[in-house]
Parts: structure tokens; C-alpha cells; sequence
């Protein structure tokens, strides 16, 4: 049998944003969570989050995330925050759209006594070469996270052709 129960699939279609709601209970402390093929949609952007708690609203402060962006074209490079309003980066698209993914991994968020934890991958091709980024973030907010809340860094709308849910049991 395997460790991973697949809770929610989700497609969203030229949007503003989609949020992921009620994928986070007491079941699991663990989610895995897949998003497949991100399209900014003719302009080159990342993808971004946000937590959403149990109340339904999204929340937008206390995020501490560091990322290492890894190019096959060039320098690599570092984006971190201990104030921020969203993490950052965990797809990227630059008009390419031949596809990318992204892994990401979300601990104990519906715990209200713990902070909220979550750790991505991600590879994505661009004009110039492909790019990987691996990162870390918390919400320092002892709150029930419910859901995720994903957006295009900037303005302008978005496509992603799949958001798998799991949880991911431990024996």
C-alpha cells in the first residue's frame, strides 16, 4: 500500500489566483503537494503562496523563505526573506511553456500550536536554459492552516494544468 493518499486535484484556467482549500486536517502532519506546468501566461513570472487558516482567509504576513536558484546559463543566486508577505518562487515561466514542476512539502500546518513549515523543488525550462530552485519557508503564526493559496508574482493571470494534494502517511 502506499504512504500517499491523494486528497485533491485541482486545474485552474487563466486566473488571477486559485485557492486550495480544506486539504489540511488532523488526518495527516505531512502533505505533498504537485503542481504541474505553470503558465504565466505570455509573460515570464514565479509562482508564489500563501497559507490560508481555518477561517478561510488567506494570510499574507509573517513568512520567513530562502531559496537557491541553480542555472544552467549562468550564476546562481540566492532569494530570502524574514518579513515576508508570501514565499516566493516555487515555479517559474518564461513564455517557453514546455512544461515544469514543482514538489512541495508542507509540515504539521494544521496544528495550532505549531508554526507552519514547508520545504520545494522545482525545475522549469526557459529561453536562455533551465532553472532549479530548492527552498524553505515558515509562517510564524501558531494558527490551523486549511489550505494553499497560489498567484503570479506581479500582476496578470495564470494557468496550471494540475495541483495534486497528498497526504503522506508515516507508519
Amino acid at each position: 500500500m502506499s504512504n500517499l493518499r491523494l486528497i485533491s486535484e485541482t486545474t485552474a484556467t487563466n486566473v488571477a489566483n486559485v485557492s486550495v482549500t480544506d486539504i489540511f486536517n488532523a488526518d495527516f502532519e505531512v502533505y505533498k503537494i504537485t503542481v504541474t506546468d505553470y503558465d504565466a501566461l505570455g509573460g515570464g513570472a514565479n509562482l508564489d503562496y500563501r497559507f490560508v487558516n481555518s477561517g478561510g482567509s488567506v494570510v499574507a504576513t509573517d513568512y520567513d523563505h530562502c531559496s537557491k536558484i541553480m542555472r544552467s546559463y549562468g550564476t546562481d543566486g540566492v532569494t530570502q526573506s524574514t518579513s515576508a508577505t508570501y514565499i516566493d518562487a516555487i515555479a517559474y515561466d518564461d513564455t517557453l511553456q514546455k512544461g515544469n514542476g514543482s514538489v512541495l512539502y508542507v509540515y504539521n500546518p494544521f496544528h495550532s500550536t505549531c508554526y507552519t513549515y514547508s520545504m520545494w523543488h522545482n525545475s522549469s525550462p526557459s529561453t536562455v536554459g533551465t532553472v532549479g530552485r530548492k527552498g524553505i519557508a515558515s509562517l510564524h503564526q501558531t494558527s490551523s492552516i486549511t489550505g494553499i493559496h497560489f498567484f503570479r508574482n506581479g500582476s496578470g493571470n495564470i494557468t496550471i494544468n494540475n495541483i495534486k494534494v497528498y497526504g503522506l502517511q508515516v507508519d
